[in-house]
């Protein structure tokens, strides 16, 4: 029986248990998957050495990018986008890092391109961000990055112009606003400029419709939430995990 889990803090909301716990059942394996919800990032290894049998961790916020110097190894993608979600428990007891959020993301905007314009605005600059990022890359859209606190290479939100809004067509929200139970919260943009061209694509999947999808909606924009990029990490985790090898 292989053992798997979620590392993050404050996870009660997630879907990963309930996910997995499905996924095994349907699969007639008795295979566990369990919350570990951690005060700080360090305490990971005693994680790792208290449960026999572990074989794979989901990680998520807010520990994608500080779990990386507990890592002995980092798959290529993940180094370069500089946030971990994924790990893999080897035979040896090393372990081992990936991404997954990429895949899932690249897999959840493809029925939603092509968009007017490859133009992206990116909310927030934690780990799942970054891997937001790197789609984009790999898509050639151009886009910028919108923080909370003023900073030479990125945007705030207070310059999110008229002119800024109608050039950017998908607008990703990668900060937790709008999570449940804090469901009425959401990022401070100028949603009046948002059009029918806007395609917006929120990470968060609790509540299903978040106040930032409900007023894009309202203005006509095509919408989506993060369950679908969820579902196709998850599934490309456990891939790797049961993968031969690292």
């Amino acid at each position: 029986m292989a053992k798997y889990g979620l590392v993050g803090k404050n996870i009660d909301y997630s879907f990963s248990k309930q996910f997995f716990t499905e996924k095994f059942k349907e699969e007639r394996r008795k295979d566990s998957y369990e919350n570990f919800d951690l005060a700080c990032i360090e305490l990971l290894p005693e994680i790792i050495n208290d449960l026999r049998g572990l074989k794979g961790l989901n990680v998520t916020i807010p520990y994608k990018e500080t779990v990386i110097p507990l890592l002995d190894r980092v798959d290529e993608e993940a180094m370069k986008i500089g946030a971990v979600n994924t790990i893999k428990v080897l035979k040896n007891g090393k372990l081992s890092g990936y991404n997954t959020d990429h895949y899932g993301f690249a897999q959840a905007l493809i029925p939603f391109l092509p968009i007017k314009d490859k133009t992206a605005l990116i909310l927030g600059t934690g780990g799942a961000s970054k891997a937001i990022a790197y789609v984009l890359d790999t898509l050639n859209f151009s886009y910028q990055r919108v923080t909370r606190a003023p900073s030479k290479s990125l945007l705030t939100y207070q310059d999110l112009s008229e002119y800024v809004m109608k050039n950017h067509f998908l607008i990703i929200n990668c900060t937790p606003l709008g999570t449940y139970p804090d469901i009425t919260a959401c990022p401070k943009i100028p949603y009046h400029f948002i059009s029918k061209d806007h395609v917006l694509f929120d990470l968060i999947y609790n509540p299903p419709q978040t106040e930032f999808l409900k007023r894009g909606y309202a203005q006509g924009a095509r919408i989506s939430n993060g369950r679908v990029m969820l579902e196709q990490q998850a599934l490309k985790a456990l891939s790797i995990w049961r993968s031969k090898g690292v």
